[in-house]
C-alpha cells in the first residue's frame, strides 16, 4: 500500500509543526448544519450559500450561465485557452490572429527569457479571452500563468505582472483579475508579492494541507482545492474502493479540513473548490452536494446544468461558523521551503497530483505553442 494520508481516520503532519489532536471525520464531518435553502432549483439554493463561478472558456456557455443570475464569476486554464485556439470558430480564430500579431509587434527581443513572441502570444492569447469572458460575467476571471515557470518565483511574477498590463490596457480593472499559481513552493511565494502590491491570486493545483496553509500564510486571495482528483489518488494507491459513501470521500475530507482551519485562525483566503467526482458512482454531483456552503466553487457546465433541472433540498454542509467552532488542529508555525517541500513529499496524494497536474497543464500549453508556431503571421526567425 501506497504512503499517503489516510484521510477517512485521522489527518498527519510530518515534523513537530502542526500536530493535529484529531480526525477530520470525527470532526469537520460533523459540519451538517441542519439549516437548508428550501426554495428553488438545488442551483439556486447552493448559490444562496455558495459563490458560484462557471468552470469553461466557450464564451456562449458563460453568457448562457450569468444570465441565470446565480453565476458571477468564470475560470480559465491552459486547456481551454489551449481549445480556443484550435476550434477554428472565427470569434476564437480572431483572438488567435490578434494574438500572434500583438506577439511579432511587441517583442523585438530574441533572447527574451519568457518565451519570446511565443510565449507572449500564449499570454495575449489568454488575455484575449480572459477580457471577452470579463465583459460577460460581472465578477472574477482568472488567468493561469505558464507552467513551465512553475519553479521560478521570479519568472511566475514577471508573467504575471505581464498578464495584468495587457488587462489593464484592454479596459479590465486588475481588481477583478485573478492570477493563477501553481501550489508549488515557487508559485506560492510570487503569490506572497503579488498580493503585497495589491493584485489578486488563485492557487490552483491544491491538493493538501500544507499546501493550503503555505498559501494562506503567504495571504493569497483564493486557493483551487481538486476534492476529485485527490479521491483517484487514493482509489489507485491507498485501498479505497471503487464505490464508497461520500462520507468516506478523501477528497471531501479534505476540503473540510482546509475549511475548518482557515475559519479557526482567522484567514481570509478564499476556498474554491473545482475538479468533482463521484465517490458514490452513482451521483457525478455527490463532492458538490457534500461540500454545499464552501466559500465558493468552479462548476463545469454539465453539473451546473444538473443542479438547475433538481429541485430537491439542498442542505447546508459547510459554514463559517461550524468551521470555526469544529476545528481540532492546532495553528502551524509559518512554513519554510525546505519544510514545506518535505511534507508535500509525505503526502502521497499531494506529491503525485501535483505533478501529473503540472504535466496535463504543459500538455495543454505545448499544444497551443504548435498552433501558434505555425500560425501564418508568426515570425520566429526576423527580430
Amino acid at each position: 500500500m501506497a504512503s499517503s494520508v489516510r484521510l477517512r481516520f485521522r489527518f498527519r503532519s510530518s515534523g513537530s509543526r502542526g500536530r493535529e489532536r484529531g480526525s477530520v471525520e470525527g470532526r469537520c464531518d460533523s459540519i451538517r448544519c441542519s439549516s437548508t435553502a428550501s426554495t428553488g432549483t438545488s442551483l439556486e439554493q447552493l448559490a444562496r450559500m455558495t459563490t458560484l463561478s462557471v468552470d469553461t472558456g466557450d464564451l456562449e456557455t458563460v453568457r448562457r450561465m450569468v444570465d441565470t443570475g446565480l453565476i458571477t464569476d468564470a475560470t480559465t486554464n491552459p486547456l481551454f485557452v489551449s481549445q480556443a485556439g484550435q476550434s477554428g470558430n472565427p470569434l476564437y480564430q480572431e483572438m488567435v490572429d490578434e494574438a500572434v500579431r500583438y506577439a511579432v509587434e511587441e517583442c523585438w527581443d530574441p533572447d527574451d527569457p519568457h518565451g519570446g513572441r511565443l510565449g507572449l502570444a500564449v499570454d495575449r492569447l489568454a488575455v484575449n479571452l480572459g477580457a471577452s469572458i470579463a465583459s460577460i460575467v460581472p465578477g472574477y476571471i482568472s488567468t493561469e500563468v505558464n507552467i513551465k515557470y512553475a519553479f521560478d518565483t521570479m519568472a511566475m511574477h514577471t508573467q504575471a505582472c505581464r498578464i495584468l498590463s495587457m488587462y489593464s490596457n484592454k479596459g479590465v480593472p486588475t481588481s477583478r483579475v485573478l492570477i493563477k499559481l501553481p501550489g508549488t513552493w515557487e508559485g506560492i511565494q510570487a503569490a506572497r508579492k503579488l498580493e503585497a502590491t495589491g493584485f489578486k491570486t488563485n492557487i490552483t493545483l491544491v491538493f493538501g494541507l500544507a499546501q493550503a496553509i503555505a498559501a494562506a500564510q503567504a495571504g493569497a486571495h483564493l486557493i483551487s482545492p481538486f476534492p476529485g482528483r485527490v479521491l483517484e489518488w487514493h482509489k489507485a494507491n491507498d485501498g479505497y474502493p471503487e464505490k464508497m459513501p461520500v462520507e468516506d470521500d478523501p477528497g471531501v475530507a479534505s476540503v473540510k479540513q482546509m475549511h475548518c482551519y482557515y475559519k479557526a485562525y482567522g484567514y481570509e483566503t478564499i476556498l474554491m473548490p473545482a475538479s468533482w467526482r463521484s465517490p458514490t458512482g452513482e451521483d457525478p454531483l455527490d463532492e458538490v452536494l457534500a461540500l454545499a456552503g464552501v466559500d465558493r466553487m468552479t462548476i463545469p457546465p454539465a453539473l451546473l446544468d444538473d443542479l438547475a433541472a433538481r429541485g430537491s433540498i439542498l442542505p447546508r454542509r459547510l459554514s463559517p461558523e461550524q468551521g470555526k467552532a469544529d476545528c481540532e488542529i492546532e495553528k502551524w508555525d509559518e512554513l519554510g521551503a525546505n519544510e514545506f517541500r518535505w511534507k508535500l513529499s509525505m503526502d502521497g496524494a499531494t506529491n503525485d497530483k501535483l505533478a501529473a497536474g503540472i504535466r496535463a497543464f504543459a500538455s495543454d500549453t505545448y499544444k497551443l505553442e504548435d498552433i501558434l508556431r505555425n500560425h501564418k503571421d508568426m515570425d520566429l526567425v526576423n527580430f
